[in-house]
């Protein structure tokens, strides 16, 4: 792993750490894996947690909501889905200005002032650079220089001295995973945020392969962010041609199966027909695993995009059409035919083929619905935002007015019915902690979410990361997520401030009881009584609660431990 790096570029992602990966040197054990145990129980046994809404996926109606959409309930709901976890003021602001205006709001983040958290990026100078800025500003280790430090010519500190850690392309990847962090704890744009995290992981790419490296940050940057609440349409031909896609997926390469390399190293090589981007643009992208495309399908589509290209990857970086390359024969995609010499528009054409086909309307709408609401999302509302897709041409704010105005999102069966991701638990325990953060602490952040199993922008399958509880849900993710936890509240972090002071002002510490409801109605709000059952069970470790000398009664209980253990609890886990 290169030096600034919160993840291990070229190794497969991790769904969960090893148990423990998480910990500290000097943390100390509060039973941790009894409350793992016990809270891992909790998220997984007896139907607490759903992972469907109402009847699953036959569309019967849900259970309602037990109250008007504007109590506390419902507005600790709404930020819990459509934020990166509610701060300690957000409740109130919703509740002043009411939960549809602010909805409303969130859907227009350009009338949102976001400066603060911009001055803080302004730290992060690759987030701003253009393509050829990166590659001439993060250049790639001259092999000569590994040759000379193995044979004694140089010392590793003549070797730091000559390409030091900060001018590594590896500090691209990690400007950019602080910048994610910082922008999911610190910005008032939360649901384009949201947005923004939905979307890449939706057209995933690995920023450890190759010059994606240098690429990534303009991807999202240029591709996603713009349109994270526009057109899905526009979403994937700004994809499809930007150079991080062209590349992860070897499309840049795939030529005619006749072409044969004229120039360079692979001078009379034929290139041949590369059919990765065209299979995970159609299963992964659009129509779905199961949208109706055959093989021979996916074979079209390749052809239809070869010639879509990078001009000099390693010195330009930008998209280029190379005619030389194009397969110009007659073309069917999905029973349409695409004409003859089509060049650069037969790929531009089987885009708007797929994103324009019903099965596509219903593999968004699916997706959206499973984040927004429940794992398993009820047909009835998929099918809903499937039509609200159609009827707007992929219309992303339509489609989420659809789900948030929908009596399944409100339901009691989708109340904290999704498992927190690593990236969402650590976002949210920030902010639940109004910890805090500048640029240096977003680092220590990322390093943290990479610890507890998602090493941001380090999903190396298309896929990108799950959004279901199984993927997140065992005693060696839970235990990773208390170590983070109690790193957090402990200060281990040495950039992100926390006070727990004003979390637990006017309780009395000798009564750990009353310590823990304050905690839990600071940091979860509206705590199950099975939760503060689980947790009540800790409260006579002694690393909780302090003992007087002649152990007649509690001294004093640790403040920090017990929030540790809060933020570890089944309720903070979910949203």
């Amino acid at each position: 792993m290169e030096e600034g790096d919160a993840g291990g570029a070229g190794a497969a992602p991790r769904a969960v750490p090893r148990p423990g990966a998480a910990a500290r040197p000097g943390a100390p054990a509060v039973s941790r894996l009894a409350l793992a145990l016990a809270v891992l129980g909790v998220l997984a046994g007896g139907g607490a947690v759903a992972t469907s809404v109402g009847a699953g996926t036959d569309g019967a109606a849900p259970r309602p909501a037990p109250a008007p959409r504007d109590d506390d309930r419902a507005i600790l709901h709404a930020l819990s889905r459509l934020t990166f976890g509610p701060r300690p003021a957000d409740l109130e602001r919703v509740r002043a200005l009411g939960l549809q205006a602010w909805i409303e709001r969130q859907l227009r983040p350009e009338t949102i002032d976001d400066a603060a958290t911009e001055r803080a990026l302004a730290d992060l100078a690759s987030l701003r650079m253009s393509i050829p800025e990166a590659l001439r500003a993060y250049p790639r280790p001259d092999p000569r220089m590994r040759e000379k430090l193995e044979s004694g010519q140089l010392t590793r500190q003549d070797m730091l001295e000559m390409y030091p850690p900060e001018k590594r392309p590896a500090r691209l990847t990690a400007e950019l995973q602080a910048a994610k962090v910082l922008r999911a704890v610190t910005g008032e744009r939360q649901l384009h945020e949201v947005m923004v995290d939905f979307w890449f992981n939706h057209f995933n790419v690995f920023a450890g392969k190759g010059d994606v490296r240098w690429y990534v940050a303009a991807y999202e940057r240029d591709a996603i962010r713009p349109r994270a609440l526009g057109k899905f349409p526009d979403l994937v031909r700004a994809t499809a041609r930007h150079p991080a896609m062209l590349f992860y997926l070897d499309n840049w390469l795939s030529a005619r199966e006749d072409f044969v390399v004229a120039a360079g190293p692979n001078r009379g090589r034929r290139a041949g027909l590369n059919e990765n981007y065209a299979r995970e643009l159609m299963e992964l992208h659009t129509l779905g695993v199961d949208g109706g495309y055959t093989q021979k399908d996916v074979r079209e589509v390749a052809r239809a995009f070869t010639g879509w290209s990078i001009e000099r990857p390693q010195a330009v970086g930008r998209f280029v059409f190379r005619p030389a390359m194009h397969d110009t024969g007659e073309k069917v995609v999905l029973g349409q035919r695409l004409r003859v010499l089509g060049g650069a528009a037969d790929g531009e054409r089987v885009l708007d083929i797929l994103t324009h086909h019903p099965s596509t309307a219903r593999f968004v709408a699916t997706k959206l619905a499973r984040r927004f609401v429940a794992d398993t999302p009820p047909s009835a509302l998929v099918e809903r935002v499937a039509a609200t897709y159609t009827r707007t041409d992929g219309d992303v704010k339509a489609m989420l007015r659809t789900i948030v105005e929908a009596p399944e999102f409100w339901s009691e069966d989708a109340y904290r019915a999704k498992v927190k991701t690593p990236l969402e638990f650590v976002a949210s325990a920030v902010r639940a902690l109004s910890a805090s953060v500048d640029a240096r602490g977003a680092f220590e952040l990322a390093r943290a979410s990479a610890e507890v199993g998602q090493p941001l922008y380090q999903a190396e399958p298309p896929t990108g990361y799950r959004d279901t509880a199984e993927a997140w849900v065992n005693t060696g993710a839970l235990l990773a997520r208390m170590n983070f936890a109690l790193a957090l509240v402990s200060g281990r972090y040495a950039s992100v401030g926390v006070d727990l002071g004003p979390l637990v002002a006017g309780a009395d510490r000798r009564q750990p009881a009353a310590v823990l409801d304050r905690l839990l109605a600071a940091l979860v709000v509206q705590p199950t009584p099975e939760t503060r059952a689980v947790l009540a069970e800790q409260l006579s470790n002694p690393r909780i609660t302090r003992l007087t000398p002649d152990d007649r009664g509690p001294a004093d209980t640790d403040v920090a431990r017990l929030a540790a253990l809060v933020i570890g609890s089944p309720e903070f886990q979910r949203r």
